[in-house]
């Protein structure tokens, strides 16, 4: 399987949303109707195939069959080396496993996570840095939802 257009992944299974850092992995996943993207787990990243293996687990545990990437565009909608790390991630998922999926533009869902996080959640910097990779997976999946049902109707 390739890379697909967010409109051409399977419907009648929950996806898995990733917000893929540095060091961390956040993962979200969506319930079955694709309506709610919920935190999943941060993921501290090691090793690719220790990683992959764990979030296949997830995945398996919660019935999900595709994925959703978080897609680090630069402002100007140019890609940088963080989206070519998304990119290369996709493309090493894609070797070991037959699975959907698909980009989602995350422009600025690290700076709405954490503002929503210190405005409406009144967090402390040091909870905020435990949460914030899982919360803005879930904003990634969230708004790749919202555009499915768009789309749809």
């Amino acid at each position: 399987m390739a890379v697909l257009e967010l409109t051409d992944l399977p419907r009648g299974a929950p996806l898995f949303g990733l917000d893929l850092g540095e060091k961390t992995m956040g993962v979200a996943a969506s319930d079955g109707l694709w309506m709610i993207a919920s935190p999943v787990e941060t993921i501290a990243k090691t090793k690719f195939t220790d990683d992959a293996n764990h979030l296949f687990k997830l995945m398996k545990d919660r019935g999900a069959e595709g994925l959703v990437i978080g897609l680090p565009v630069n402002m100007d909608g140019s890609e940088g080396p963080r989206a070519q790390s998304a990119r290369a991630f996709a493309r090493n998922v894609l070797r070991v496993r037959d699975l959907p999926i698909a980009f989602w533009d995350e422009r600025l869902s690290s700076a709405a996570v954490n503002r929503m996080m210190i405005d409406e959640m009144d967090l402390t910097r040091a909870r905020r840095g435990q949460i914030v990779d899982k919360l803005a997976a879930a904003y990634i999946l969230q708004g790749a939802l919202d555009r499915l049902r768009t789309a749809a109707s």
